[in-house]
């Protein structure tokens, strides 16, 4: 058999056009996924320059995570008909990952641009503020539940953030009502929640109520932000304030940055009402 003709590759020529070793094609070949159209008395292998596109949907369906034993089964029973089931099936598969990459993308922007705006805050201050109206997404109601009911809401918050992709990036954060502020029951909130900045329709959610907060911050552990909350109604009462609704708190430093809980920061956000 001559080549001459340039109708046929030997097994080096066809691996280089490939950009594999000849030892992924002699394996192809082993496996019956991709044999030569010709094999010489001597046992040299020749393929045809056709079999290169055969090659890159095989090459391609790898990339796509499908299996070398179920790209086999498909080489045994071609047709058209399998052959678009595959593609629509690989062409919905890439669809919902490009999405989930699209999600992480948000959430690490999200998260860089709270850290870099963490990094110029003042923690000593506090400031009345206005702020706009936010969407959040809400947990069930954890007011007065014990520890281990506590522990499954939490449990069940992340998983709907996972499953319904509605983890923006924004730090989990808690809402106490004005009732158990003014006890002094900073700790027993109501409900947990996280920010949506491009809130998805089919999804329940909480409008954040728009006016006037106290803003501050509380360096330390839980334990400690009792202080913290003599600062605030201090504030409030120099400022001629009063109590509004809610108090939102979030996370600026935790466990993700910070070792020791002495460094931790905690934002509060006291809804306020002048006058």
């Amino acid at each position: 058999m001559s080549k001459k003709d340039g109708k046929y590759l030997t097994t080096g020529e066809f691996a280089k056009l490939c950009k594999v070793n000849k030892q992924t094609i002699f394996y192809y070949d082993q496996i019956g996924i991709l044999s030569p159209v010709k094999k010489s008395e001597k046992g040299y292998r020749y393929y045809s320059i056709h079999q290169l596109e055969l090659f890159f949907v095989i090459d391609l369906l790898k990339d796509l995570g499908m299996s070398l034993n179920d790209i086999q089964q498909y080489m045994q029973n071609k047709s058209p008909e399998s052959f678009l089931s595959i593609m629509y099936r690989k062409k919905e598969e890439i669809i919902k990952k490009r999405q989930e990459i699209e999600m992480k993308e948000k959430m690490i922007e999200a998260k860089i641009g709270l850290m870099e705006e963490a990094s110029k805050l003042d923690f000593n201050r506090i400031a009345l503020q206005p702020l706009p109206e936010a969407t959040l997404y809400l947990s069930r109601n954890i007011q007065n539940i014990s520890d281990e009911e506590f522990g499954e809401v939490i449990s069940d918050f992340i998983n709907e953030l996972q499953i319904s992709q509605l983890d923006s990036g924004y730090p989990i954060g808690t809402i106490t009502k004005r009732e158990q502020v003014l006890k002094g029951e900073f700790s027993n909130y109501s409900y947990l929640y996280i920010e949506q900045p491009n809130p998805k329709e089919g999804h329940p959610y909480f409008r954040a109520v728009k006016g006037d907060f106290l803003i501050g911050y509380h360096v330390g552990s839980e334990k400690t932000i009792s202080h913290t909350y003599k600062r605030f109604f201090s504030e409030m009462e120099r400022l001629h304030l009063t109590l509004g609704e809610h108090v939102f708190e979030e996370y600026i430093y935790d466990t993700v940055v910070q070792n020791n809980k002495e460094q931790f920061v905690t934002k509060i956000m006291m809804q306020v009402i002048r006058g």
